[in-house]
């Protein structure tokens, strides 16, 4: 064929094409008319505005569920695709900070470039229902909902110790931790006792855990919510402090080992410790250790590991009395706050009682045992009453069933997640309604008087002080209660960015109504919805407080439904140089640079080629220059002169048809891309063959294959070649599905021997198209850690093997 034709002009094709959808809109929906069963709301997170700017990194999330929703589209639906800035929070507050700019003059300038480069990527959004958290039209709802909350006893103030970021100069939630560092800053954070808002999340806590078995969500989210809330089931048993009536209660999951019981510990802040102290002659020790461990970083050991408080528990076992301890290794954020110490089964009691000097006794016996040490394992019980001789296991249910009849102790459940902590104490957020009234105590805004505004304030920098800035602002501060007229101040916390972005799902169809938080037409026709792609960083942060605040809103009439994302997708990560992208390793890629050089099409399709998009890829270079070239082999396809041959077999045109609808079904997009590539040399080494007809087909098959990946590129090719305005409004191509399935087979891939990945191949493809093909799957690259193979084992039809 000649190859003679003008190279792919990406920057003078994409300009274009962008000013004519920018003009025509082919994407925009009314949705006050879609219908239940023609929708799809495909839901991608909002970014944080921040300033800095988008890296490749959102490209290639967002490229990912817009390449599925132009499929989807191309198959019938209406797909409502919107986006919006979380441009409340600590993050966009703290680069304000760091470049020594006011948030919200800031704020209004990283929107618009956050916009522009949004609309620069190629991605179909659906921009009339664009939001913004820090517009008040928005965060209004977010304290409406806050004030509902409040009404159903869901949202409190209340003192609790709290974590604390000396940088950021706030306190956090518990999911706003990574370790013992902020997640925002990387800070490591200490403990305050503060007063603070918090949302009554425990309250949900069976309902977001059972809730799970119904979704459509990758194991491993659901894993990480359910390990998260820490739903477990044991057994209370009650001791009663020695001299006294009074009892202490923890919680077990062993209630087999209570014979082995030789002291009790409490939690530092536990709420009978104080009594307990009182008068003992071990206080002023006991305070000291309290006041350093409630200091100290979490994570961080102290040289003492408990102090003995002067009192003694009696066990409802066998009568002993044991010592009791305060220590750091006990927290009142799980179970009573009160632990039973058997340092001959539980690790950490052995290390306790072997720093403090307390016996060990051994009540479950098994030969598996070791000689020094605790055992965890089951056994048979010994040294344990007229429960010895019996397994541990059934001991642990006679046992329990004993203490019960005695009034000793009973079944119980205990959760580890905490009530959510919202108040922060900063600037750039909404400000919580609710106002202080010496007579009336503490007092909802009326909704009629939202949205309370955020001053524009000079003094905006945090304090430190467990004040908000907002304090400082008398003119915000001072204001009249509204029951009973009176002189009143107004809460001077913000909420935190996660409450803006727990609902944000729910604005989007109803962005441009003014007088409620949604519609409820509009709702029922639109949501919940159908696909979120989230990260997994926010499986116990965003995700979970969605599913909170949806749950609690449908409870209280507001909303239809009680699950917000019955489907939900993690997106992989993307790296460079085998390191996830950070600006601390030097190594985050920013996409415009790429943009000007290769072109949205080219970008856009070497992200979803260099990687599974659920596993993540590492960016190259030297790969994206390999998609560069294809496409220039595509375009010369396009452009080619028809030919004039007698006729082709073109059963392999619709084979890669039915194969990249299978992958793009899967979001396989990276092995969608390896078929298409297959098609082009296909077609390049069949040409001559064609007939015209049947080459112009042929080349608007591919071009509608394209689509969903390069849509610029797409759009140009089908419009020389004849097609209707606009190819993202064209059906997929059909074909006949029978008898397509078997060309292909499962092409083993072996990384030195070892079965790394099987990939779906055609019968009879050729050992370099095998090789591409393998490598084209991360778990491959991964194994080989980045190197060529050095030698590649082929048996044809069956496997291949990269030797590194």
């Amino acid at each position: 064929m000649q190859e003679q034709q003008p190279d792919y002009d990406a920057g003078e094709v994409e300009a274009r094409w962008r000013a004519r959808w920018e003009s025509d809109d082919p994407f925009r929906l009314d949705v006050d008319r879609l219908q239940p069963e023609e929708k799809f709301y495909n839901l991608v997170e909002f970014p944080y505005p921040s300033g800095e700017g988008l890296h490749v990194g959102h490209v290639y999330t967002y490229c990912g569920a817009d390449c599925y929703s132009r499929f989807l589209r191309m198959g019938g639906k209406k797909v409502f695709q919107p986006i919006g800035f979380d441009s409340f929070g600590i993050h966009t507050e703290n680069y304000a900070l760091r470049v020594g700019e006011h948030p919200m003059r800031l704020t209004a300038r990283t929107i618009a470039r956050y916009r522009e480069i949004l609309r620069g990527i190629g991605i179909a959004w659906n921009w009339e229902h664009e939001v913004a958290t820090s517009d008040p039209s928005y965060y209004r709802w977010t304290q409406w909902i806050f004030l509902k909350l409040y009404e159903a006893g869901l949202a409190m103030r209340k003192e609790a110790p709290v974590v604390w970021c000396p940088s950021c100069l706030t306190v956090l939630a518990n999911e706003q931790l990574e370790g013992d560092r902020c997640e925002r800053c990387g800070s490591v954070v200490t403990k305050r006792v503060m007063m603070q808002w918090f949302f009554r999340m425990t309250a949900y806590a069976d309902r977001l855990i059972d809730g799970l078995d119904g979704l459509d969500w990758p194991e491993v989210s659901k894993t990480l919510q359910r390990e998260w809330i820490g739903r477990a089931r044991a057994t209370e048993i009650d001791f009663t402090i020695a001299g006294t009536d009074r009892t202490l209660t923890v919680f077990t999951t062993r209630p087999d080992t209570v014979f082995g019981v030789t002291f009790l510990v409490l939690a530092p802040d536990h709420p009978e410790l104080a009594r307990l102290l009182a008068g003992s002659p071990h206080r002023a020790q006991a305070e000291d250790f309290i006041e350093r461990q409630q200091r100290a970083a979490p994570g961080e050991v102290l040289k003492e590991r408990g102090i003995f408080i002067g009192h003694a528990a009696v066990s409802p076992a066998d009568g002993r009395e044991v010592p009791i301890y305060v220590a750091d290794y006990v927290v009142s954020g799980y179970g009573t706050g009160a632990v039973m110490g058997v340092p001959g089964h539980d690790s950490r009691d052995f290390e306790f009682a072997r720093a403090v000097g307390l016996p060990v006794v051994t009540v479950v016996a098994s030969d598996e045992a070791p000689a020094d040490g605790a055992y965890t394992g089951e056994g048979t019980l010994v040294e344990s009453g007229r429960f010895s001789g019996l397994p541990s296991t059934e001991g642990r249910e006679r046992i329990t069933d004993w203490l019960a009849e005695q009034g000793r102790g009973r079944r119980a459940t205990h959760y580890r997640l905490r009530d959510w902590l919202i108040s922060r104490q900063r600037y750039w957020g909404p400000p919580i309604p609710i106002v202080y009234c010496q007579d009336c105590g503490t007092v909802p805004v009326p909704e009629d008087q939202l949205p309370v505004l955020l001053p524009d304030i000079a003094e905006f920098r945090p304090t430190g002080t467990g004040e908000a800035p907002l304090a400082s602002e008398p003119s915000f501060v001072n204001t009249t209660c509204p029951r009973c007229g009176g002189p009143a101040r107004r809460e001077t916390d913000v909420s935190d960015t996660f409450v803006d972005s727990a609902w944000y799902f729910l604005r989007y169809p109803s962005s441009d109504v003014d007088d409620r938080p949604w519609d409820d037409d509009r709702t029922r026709r639109v949501l919940p919805v159908d696909l979120y792609a989230g990260g997994r960083e926010h499986v116990v942060r965003h995700h979970l407080y969605a599913r909170f605040v949806t749950m609690a809103l449908h409870d209280l009439g507001h909303l239809p439904f009680a699950e917000p994302f019955p489907h939900l997708r993690l997106h992989g990560l993307l790296i460079k140089e085998g390191a996830k992208m950070s600006k601390s390793r030097g190594n985050v890629v920013n996409p415009d640079d790429y943009l000007t050089q290769v072109g949205v099409d080219n970008l856009r399709m070497y992200l979803l080629f260099c990687g599974d998009w659920e596993e993540g890829g590492d960016f190259s270079d030297r790969d994206l220059k390999g998609i560069t070239r294809f496409t220039q082999r595509l375009w010369r396809l396009f452009t080619a002169p028809a030919p004039s041959g007698t006729g082709a077999d073109v059963a392999e045109i619709g084979r890669t048809v039915a194969r990249m609808e299978e992958s793009l079904e899967r979001l396989k997009f990276n092995t969608a891309i390896a078929r298409l590539m297959e098609l082009s040399r296909w077609l390049s080494d069949h040409r001559e063959a064609f007939t015209a007809d049947q080459w112009r087909e042929a080349m608007r098959t591919v071009a509608l294959l394209l689509a969903p990946f390069a849509p610029f590129m797409a759009e140009e090719a089908w419009s020389r070649l004849g097609g209707k305005y606009s190819i993202h409004v064209q059906p997929w191509p059909r074909v006949d599905r029978s008898a397509l399935r078997t060309s292909d087979f499962s092409l083993v891939v072996q990384v030195n021997g070892k079965v790394r990945d099987r990939v779906q191949a055609p019968v009879g493809i050729a050992e370099e198209r095998a090789r591409e093909l393998a490598l084209s799957s991360a778990k491959v690259r991964d194994h080989l850690g980045g190197r060529e193979p050095r030698q590649v084992v082929f048996v044809p039809d069956r496997l291949i093997n990269l030797v590194g």
